[in-house]
């Protein structure tokens, strides 16, 4: 049962958004609840899940849901209208409706409640922010917009590899690889990633063929093609590192953790989704380049992943707690960014893990304690 009034350490209610669900009450990665619910009663911070539809900011009292370990059953109950709320609504097309998007404007217009990461992150945006710093522009490989076939044409002859990915994709759906071979009779080969384990391998020699493809994969979906790098591999797999960076009890950005993902046999992601798998960062780069140049190469991942955090919070506006983000290593050891989500996947490694859930409190205290010191 959450108390309305707050213990005398005087510590935050903290509510985890997501959207209601007909059948199941709510939506989103249970297990995940779970686990910030478990943290919650061991760190002793009231904390529930509520739904876009449940949180009313005009009343005292919202209905949220908790979970009960001895019945192991979710029961929806009266809580305390939250300090702080925690976005996690698990899909864009959720967040995107017009409902949802003036609840999130409700929550960031408030006069004393705090919501992080209000919103999923646009691909094209994200790199559009990282060229305007001048710490983080060097890491950013060469992205446009996929608009005409002339300018896919004249970006192809300057790389001879692209990859082209949706704006707002999600663990590696819809991403394509895009090779041109000067001196084959087919020269476009365009990779399409299929489910599980098989692609799809579309040759042409015709770019107007060529965009009728293309355009047939992406429909209405906006697109951006991007430099492909050769990136560093592990047994013909190629691998890239998964960075969590998270705010601490002081406010202040820290890397939680560092995982690698290797790309299944013959996949052009190495989503795990799509076949890839978790590995130690130090087990894929020690072959490779040592054991000095790895142990530079993870410090440089750890401090470049830092101010990648600062840039796009810069960029973005508004307050965010949390990143996963990947980054990749190419052959010469030089390292590229190629996405963050704002809604960070949970990591399988338990001691990132652990950590990564006593976070979401600490940075949740520092917020309810600077809200304090501005009433």
């Amino acid at each position: 049962m959450i108390q309305s009034h707050l213990s005398d350490d005087k510590k935050p209610v903290i509510a985890v958004l997501t959207v209601e669900d007909e059948w199941k009450h709510f939506r989103g990665n249970r297990s995940n609840f779970k686990d910030i619910m478990k943290t919650g009663r061991e760190l002793n911070y009231p904390v529930y899940i509520v739904t876009t539809k449940d949180l009313k900011l005009s009343s005292s009292r919202v209905q949220g849901y908790l979970f009960n370990p001895d019945e192991k059953e979710w029961n929806k109950q009266w809580c305390p209208l939250p300090d702080i709320i925690y976005n996690r609504i698990p899909l864009r097309e959720d967040e995107q409706k017009k409902v949802v998007l003036r609840k999130i404007n409700e929550c960031l217009n408030h006069h004393s409640i705090h919501i992080y990461n209000p919103y999923f992150f646009n691909k094209w945006r994200l790199f559009d922010w990282l060229k305007k710093g001048s710490s983080t522009k060097a890491l950013v490989p060469d992205t446009k917009r996929l608009l005409t076939p002339r300018s896919l044409s004249a970006m192809l002859k300057t790389y001879g590899s692209l990859y082209l990915k949706p704006e707002s994709g999600k663990a590696g759906k819809g991403i394509m690889l895009l090779q041109m071979d000067e001196h084959s009779p087919m020269p476009y080969r365009l990779t399409i990633q299929g489910k599980v384990k098989k692609n799809v391998v579309y040759k042409t020699a015709i770019l107007s063929s060529l965009w009728k493809r293309i355009k047939r994969e992406t429909g209405k979906t906006p697109y951006i093609m991007q430099e492909g790098i050769t990136l560093a591999s592990y047994h013909n797999r190629h691998f890239d590192l998964r960075v969590l960076v998270q705010k601490t009890g002081k406010g202040v950005w820290m890397v939680t953790g560092v995982g690698a993902r290797l790309a299944g046999l013959k996949r052009i992601t190495t989503h795990v989704p799509q076949g890839g798998s978790v590995e130690d960062p130090e087990k894929l780069l020690m072959p490779l380049f040592g054991q000095e140049m790895t142990t530079n190469l993870l410090n440089r991942l750890k401090s470049n992943s830092l101010l990648i955090a600062k840039q796009l919070e810069k960029g973005a506006g508004y307050n965010l707690g949390e990143m996963s983000m990947d980054l990749g290593i190419d052959t010469n050891g030089k390292m590229w960014f190629f996405e963050a989500n704002a809604k960070p996947m949970k990591f399988d490694e338990p001691h990132i893990r652990k950590k990564s859930l006593e976070r979401i409190f600490q940075y949740s205290h520092y917020l309810y304690q600077q809200s304090k010191k501005l009433s």
